[in-house]
């Protein structure tokens, strides 16, 4: 990789525009939030399928199509997604030579305590607004704003830096990541709280997309490891979303 300057990769540029689309709509929902809570929070409890029958497709609709096709389109096989997600098909493996089965066991057990150290982490983080939201501290609307903002550091984790990545997973790039398509799960946890439609099935689906990418992890740990399948060693590479990252951190 040149280190004066970052490979402009189809996907790169699909992040970038997919990042300023979030920054886009993380901002247009905090002007509506800052103008009038009131009336934001009023849609978010409307009725869903009322809500467009009385006043048309708000806010609110809009938001949840994006985020309902987000993840749709994470349970079906497109050769347009990132390397990271699409691991974990039959197509996308190629198997390396001589890998050891018993190191790849060791690597499995290593990222599951890994990845389920990060879920309590998650859980536990996301507890203190449940609590919050419980005690009446704060609202639903404060909770759809949590929730759109972890929308936005998603690709920010993605991009620029990740807190899981640096100091619990430990893996070298998003493309061998354990968790990749825990996201969606981890963007909707604030959900949970919230009992009407929109709150519930954004959550639930993303449980579906989580369970789903468990499934096969479980199923082909050797898709998910590098020393196994050749299409996630560097040198085959094709996305190289690491670059911003690996700038940061002062490495080539």
């Amino acid at each position: 990789m040149n280190p004066k300057k970052i490979i402009e990769t189809a996907m790169m540029k699909r992040y970038w525009f997919k990042l300023a689309i979030r920054v886009v709509v993380f901002l247009s929902f905090l002007i509506l939030y800052l103008k009038d809570r009131a009336l934001l929070s009023y849609l978010l409890n409307y009725e869903f399928h009322l809500g467009i029958l009385e006043y048309g497709v708000t806010p609110i609709h809009g938001l949840w199509l994006i985020f309902m096709i987000m993840m749709v389109s994470h349970l079906i096989p497109n050769k347009r997604k990132t390397m990271a997600l699409e691991k974990s098909l039959e197509e996308n493996f190629a198997e390396a030579p001589g890998y050891s089965e018993l190191e790849l066991l060791k690597f499995v057990q290593d990222q599951n305590v890994k990845a389920w150290k990060v879920m309590l982490i998650w859980l536990s983080f996301n507890a203190i607004f449940g609590i919050l939201y419980l005690a009446e501290v704060i609202q639903d609307i404060d909770l759809l704003m949590l929730t759109v903002f972890y929308f936005l550091c998603d690709y920010i984790c993605i991009l620029f830096f990740c807190p899981f990545q640096t100091f619990i997973m430990k893996n070298k790039c998003c493309v061998n990541c354990r968790i990749y398509d825990w996201g969606h799960f981890m963007m909707f946890t604030p959900m949970l709280f919230i009992k009407n439609f929109f709150s519930w099935s954004l959550f639930f689906t993303s449980l579906v997309v989580l369970i789903n990418w468990e499934i096969k992890y479980a199923k082909y740990p050797q898709r998910f490891w590098e020393r196994s399948n050749k299409v996630l060693q560097c040198a085959n590479c094709k996305d190289k979303t690491c670059q911003v990252k690996r700038r940061l951190a002062g490495r080539k």
